[in-house]
């Protein structure tokens, strides 16, 4: 901790907006105590304001992380409200001709913009649809779909007739999808035909008929958006064309209140193997807490334009794309490209030609961009941004610092955000504005989270220190539960520290109170003793400029019990994988050395053409630890990846080294 505790917090550059929830550091501090000693009042307060409610709420929260054994928590359970009415026609009065949504598509200069007020028809239309199809409260409605639009209006129009979506990332193999579709029992699969991505076809509508060729995998109906206009396979008893049936409705539609815990989605997370892993997410508290952060933390102001470039299939999509920026009445980008095409100034083209004032993206997106050099940056008119985020993974300073001083030109707000799928919203942020931050650092809890940190023997550490990231009282976006299995949820989340949510995380803690994310506990190396993080080797190896981007995982060692793995894509003409050169290796060893420690040290380096990444960003490590261990056969699952052919290549270039 010597060396963070040396850097100096910095104040940001900008001030908090007239309409700012907390704009300042003693506001936090008094809204955050708030939270904390009376949590119910604290958000049933903050409910009334944020929401507009059929049947407000008398009931805060009932339960605890101690009954969550027995029942999953509640929040708000004797209100009742309607998620899309919050989400678009509680719009149509002040806001109906402001844009809901710009979307930005695969070719540059393809965009649509629509309004609250053609929102609210085609969310509506749709709905009418979904009924039409048999489809009614407390039903499931497979969602499988590209960065469309029409992605958002879906699950919108779930929300409005109170069926529970289940987005599935378009990524994900056709057996992927086919257990999600048996897990949940979904009547309905809204998917299209092809998606856009880098240029390239994705294959959607394909993917669904497979998986659907099973014979427990059945629905009643699949509404198909013809996105690309391929030719497909039609199954005339099945398949319904989504333009003509949303033609043939009525452009209005009277929604109804459901109870404020009635279930608003499934989200599978991602990365889990066996039988599916399914979030059960509510309406009325997850609607609450995504309200409440996305315009806390970003200091959302009155004609924003928003944009987070993630993925509707992640919970950053259904969280910070569509239902906090919605439910607070912004304008929201949806964006179906990717960073590199069809060069690296995508995303500052986007923001110059949208005139964006914040903009939301993973650390994995800022890296590579960053060893493509500043031009792609500061060719690009960036003076409307105000606020830069990041989410998804820790952020490693030097990458913070370049998204700071060349993005933001030190003129932006930076907020790096830790959060999950369980989550529900941001948890540990800074608030744009008015957190002091340091490089690298989540910082504080919002309010309503209290963060504490334990030993592996649940001893509690005060002060600084390093230790499992757990959270000590429920708030109102927590996932409720495992769908059809709470004993899995208490046991994957309550159970290793019972009384206490754990996240799987570990964290230090600094000086200043502030949380630096170490990464996953099963990402800790425990090595001739020593317990290092693979995240701490990664920032240390970017800190060297040959290095673009890097990987670290552990394998099984002789002496030492595990030995360090490193993946190295480097900046160099040179295009030769495998074993580096002695002279790039001592110099790597002498950057791991002064940055963590003497007992730092790489067993093994690989140097490689590129990681293997989903489509959303994240390394698939799991790819990574398996070729570290000399098991290349048996690699699982790699259809979600962006360019599936680079495993091959990391295969052989291991193979050299």
């Amino acid at each position: 901790m010597s060396e963070n505790s040396q850097v100096q917090l910095t104040q940001s550059p900008i001030t908090t907006g007239p309409s700012s929830l907390i704009p300042d550091m003693s506001s936090w501090r008094e809204q955050w105590l708030s939270a904390l000693n009376d949590p119910s009042g604290f958000w049933l307060d903050k409910t009334k304001n944020l929401l507009d409610w059929a049947q407000a709420p008398s009931l805060g929260c009932e339960g605890d992380f101690w009954s969550v054994q027995q029942e999953p928590i509640r929040w708000f359970a004797d209100g009742r409200l309607n998620v899309s009415v919050n989400c678009v026609d509680r719009h149509l009065e002040t806001r109906a001709d402001q844009a809901a949504i710009i979307w930005e598509a695969d070719e540059p200069g393809q965009n649509v913009t629509w309004t609250y007020r053609d929102l609210h028809e085609q969310v509506c239309r749709a709905a009418n649809v979904l009924t039409d199809l048999g489809v009614s409260a407390g039903d499931r409605v497979i969602i499988y779909m590209g960065m469309v639009p029409h992605a958002a209006v879906a699950m919108l129009a779930c929300a409005r007739i109170g069926a529970a979506h289940s987005v599935v990332f378009g990524g994900f193999s056709a057996e992927a999808l086919r257990d999600r579709i048996i897990d949940c029992g979904a009547r309905v699969v809204i998917t299209q035909d092809e998606g856009r991505r880098g240029g390239r076809a994705v294959a959607l509508k394909s993917v669904v008929d497979e998986a659907l060729s099973s014979p427990e995998a059945q629905v009643d109906k699949v509404l198909v958006y013809k996105r690309t206009h391929a030719d497909l396979a039609w199954d005339e008893s099945r398949d319904v064309d989504w333009e003509s049936a949303c033609s043939q409705v009525s452009a209005q539609h009277e929604a109804q209140a459901f109870a404020a815990e009635h279930p608003l989605f499934i989200l599978y997370t991602s990365g889990s193997t066996g039988r599916p892993k399914g979030l059960m997410h509510t309406s009325g508290g997850y609607l609450t807490y995504t309200t409440f952060t996305h315009r806390a933390v970003f200091d959302l102001r009155e004609g924003d334009v928003y944009g987070c470039v993630a993925d509707v299939g992640w919970i950053t999509g259904h969280s910070y794309i569509v239902y906090g920026p919605l439910s607070n009445g912004t304008t929201t980008v949806m964006f179906e490209s990717t960073p590199l095409y069809p060069d690296a100034g995508r995303y500052w083209s986007l923001v110059e030609q949208h005139k964006v004032n914040i903009f939301y993206t993973a650390p994995t997106a800022i890296r590579a961009l960053a060893a493509m050099g500043d031009e792609f940056v500061t060719k690009y008119d960036l003076s409307s941004l105000r606020v830069l985020g990041t989410v998804g993974e820790p952020i490693n300073p030097e990458a913070w610092e370049w998204y700071y001083n060349v993005v933001g030109q030190g003129k932006c707000a930076l907020v790096d955000t830790w959060w999950q799928t369980e989550t529900g919203g941001i948890s540990l942020s800074p608030l744009a504005g008015v957190t002091p931050t340091q490089a690298g650092a989540a910082t504080l809890p919002l309010p309503g989270i209290q963060p504490v940190l334990l030993s592996p023997e649940s001893h509690l550490i005060h002060g600084p220190g390093e230790g499992r990231l757990c959270l000590n009282m429920p708030w109102p976006g927590q996932a409720r539960t495992v769908w059809g299995d709470h004993e899995r949820f208490v046991k994957t989340y309550f159970s290793d520290f019972p009384g206490r949510y754990f996240t799987g995380d570990g964290c230090r803690r600094d000086e200043f109170g502030h949380h630096w994310i170490t990464g996953r506990v099963d990402d800790v190396l425990n090595v001739s003793g020593h317990r290092m993080g693979t995240a701490e080797f990664e920032a240390a190896l970017i800190t060297d400029e040959l290095v673009a981007e890097a990987a670290v995982v552990g394998f099984p060692h002789p002496v030492k019990g595990q030995g360090v793995c490193a993946y190295l894509v480097l900046r160099s003409e040179d295009q030769s994988f495998g074993a580096l050169s002695d002279e790039i290796l001592a110099r790597l060893q002498a950057v791991v050395r002064a940055r963590i420690g003497v007992h730092a040290k790489l067993d093994r380096t690989i140097r490689i053409p590129g990681l293997p990444k989903t489509r959303s960003g994240k390394v698939m490590r799991r790819i990574l630890r398996k070729v570290a261990e000399g098991e290349t056969k048996a690699l699982g699952d790699v259809s979600t990846l962006a360019d599936s052919a680079v495993v091959e290549a990391i295969i052989e270039a291991a193979s050299k080294a």
